[in-house]
C-alpha cells in the first residue's frame, strides 16, 4: 500500500499545491501516470473547473489526471486507475458522493492491492476509519460515517495550536480530546500545514519541517517530527479487504 496523505494544498501566498508538488513528483515517479481524480469535496465550484486546476499542476512534471465524474461507471474507473488522488474541499460531501457512487470499497480494494493513493485535506481525511475529526461544516448527511480505512489511526488536517484573541469556543485540541474520549482506542494524529504523511513498504513517515501532535485518551499529548518512528500508529493496520462502510 502506498499513500501520501498532505494536510494541505496551498500556503499563503503560494501556487495551488506548490509546496506540496515536489514530494507528489516523488511519489508518482517519472513514468508518465494519467491518474483518477476524486473532486467530490467542491462545493462551491465545478468538478470541471476542480479537475482544470489539478491537471495544469500535475502535467508540469509529467503527469495527468482524468476526473471520475466524466465516467460513466466510476467504479470501473477506479478499478482501471493506474492511481487515485482526492483533492479536499468539504469531507461531508465528498463522503456521501462516494457513498452514493460506490466508491468507498472500490478505492480500499484498489489502493490496498497496491495502487498509489494521493489525498489533501479531505482526501487526507477518507484514509481513515471514519470522517469524525475533519474539521469541516456538516454541509450533507454523509449517508455513513465510515470511510475507506486504509490507516487505523485519525488525521486532523490544518491542525492549529493558536487560541485567537476574543475566541470564546473549542480549540482544536479541545474537539480533539472530545474525541478520544469517545473513542479511547483511537490514536489522532494533528497533520499541521505544508506536512504530510507517507505510507510505503508498511512504514509510516513524516515529511514537513514540522512537529505532529499525537493523541490518545490518558496519554500526554506528543510532538514527533521526521526523525522519530511513527511506526506505532501502524501497528492495528487491518489486511482484511473487507472494507468498513
Amino acid at each position: 500500500m502506498r499513500l501520501l496523505l498532505l494536510s494541505n494544498s496551498t500556503n499563503p501566498g503560494e501556487e495551488y499545491l506548490g509546496w506540496g508538488k515536489k514530494y507528489i513528483q516523488e511519489f508518482l515517479g517519472n513514468i508518465t501516470t494519467t491518474a483518477l481524480f476524486i473532486p467530490y469535496a467542491a462545493v462551491t465550484f465545478s468538478y470541471d473547473e476542480y479537475e482544470e486546476k489539478v491537471e495544469k499542476v500535475f502535467s508540469r512534471f509529467g503527469h495527468h489526471i482524468k476526473s471520475v465524474h466524466h465516467a460513466w461507471n466510476p467504479v470501473q474507473a477506479v478499478e482501471e486507475a493506474e492511481a487515485i488522488i482526492v483533492g479536499g474541499g468539504n469531507t461531508w460531501q465528498l463522503v456521501r458522493m462516494m457513498h452514493e457512487e460506490g466508491l468507498m470499497e472500490a478505492v480500499r480494494k484498489k489502493v490496498l492491492a497496491g495502487t498509489p493513493y494521493i489525498g489533501w485535506s479531505a482526501g487526507s481525511n477518507i484514509a481513515c476509519p471514519t470522517l469524525r475529526t475533519t474539521n469541516d461544516m456538516p454541509i450533507v448527511d454523509p449517508l455513513n460515517f465510515a470511510t475507506l480505512n486504509l490507516i487505523p489511526f485519525q488525521i486532523n488536517p490544518h491542525y492549529l495550536d493558536v487560541h485567537p484573541e476574543g475566541h470564546g469556543g473549542e480549540t482544536r485540541e479541545d474537539r480533539i480530546r472530545e474525541f478520544i474520549e469517545i473513542n479511547p482506542d483511537v490514536f489522532v494524529v494533528g497533520l499541521r500545514e505544508a506536512c504530510l504523511l507517507k505510507v510505503e513498504e508498511n512504514n509510516l513517515s513524516l515529511v514537513g519541517n514540522k512537529t505532529v501532535r499525537i493523541f490518545k485518551k490518558n496519554h500526554t499529548p506528543e510532538e514527533l517530527g521526521s526523525n522519530d518512528d511513527l511506526n506505532f500508529l501502524l501497528k492495528d493496520i487491518r489486511i482484511s479487504q473487507e472494507p468498513t462502510c
